[in-house]
């Protein structure tokens, strides 16, 4: 594969990836629209449009052959699979998302539907943007505090910084604030894969904040085979 092709190895059974700029999907995967909330749609048919799933950013399907996926440039991808219940997700998790416990909401909705249990699931987070390049406001790391993270963990602020891109300042480690939630949800630390590719840095991956919000987007997908 080529180097904005990035596959992940979740075990048999399923088949899941990432791919960035230049890339071309290998076979057709259900998206919606995106809108940095905290709503999950179950892909209940195969033939489910995107303006079926306006206002959603996770999707859960347990429909054997049916890539879900989530659009991405910054935010961070979580793929989930369950390998004795035989589910998948994909959730799109930007920092609003992100503070309203969208990942966890997903494994929550997996359980009570499907009968999906955390400590049997698989997790990729994909490429997003890292800490280092990950600059916020004050406010910002005040919302991940009154929800319930662990700020001292997944905060850090850099000083008055030297005036290159994202240097000083409030500093937010989005990827393992999303890690924090599943490990809270009850996966197995060995069990999540962490792709360590950090958007903002990495010409291969699009970033709306190295290159405006008109970029294009990373398509992460996961199907059961």
């Amino acid at each position: 594969m080529s180097g904005n092709f990035l596959s992940y190895n979740l075990g048999k059974g399923v088949e899941a990836f990432s791919s960035g700029r230049d890339a071309s999907l290998p076979y057709p995967v259900i998206q919606g629209h995106q809108v940095h909330e905290c709503r999950v749609a179950v892909v209940d048919r195969p033939d489910m449009t995107r303006a079926q799933l306006e206002g959603y950013d996770a999707f859960v399907t347990a429909l054997v052959g049916v890539a879900v996926g989530v659009r991405t440039a910054d935010c961070v991808p979580v793929l989930l699979y369950d390998p004795v219940a035989r589910v998948v997700a994909a959730v799109h998790a930007g920092w609003k998302g992100t503070v309203l416990h969208i990942s966890s909401v997903t494994i929550e909705l997996m359980a009570s539907r499907f009968g999906c249990s955390p400590s049997e699931m698989c997790a990729a987070i994909g490429p997003a943007i890292g800490p280092d390049s990950f600059q916020v406001g004050e406010e910002v790391v005040a919302r991940f505090a009154s929800t319930g993270f662990p700020v001292d963990t997944i905060a850090s602020f850099r000083g008055e910084g030297d005036g290159s891109p994202m240097s000083g300042g409030w500093h937010i480690d989005l990827i393992e604030a999303n890690r924090f939630l599943l490990l809270e949800a009850g996966l197995r630390p060995g069990n999540i894969t962490l792709c360590g590719i950090d958007t903002f840095t990495s010409p291969a991956w699009f970033s709306a904040r190295r290159e405006g919000s008109a970029c294009g987007r990373n398509i992460n997908s996961i199907r059961l085979r």
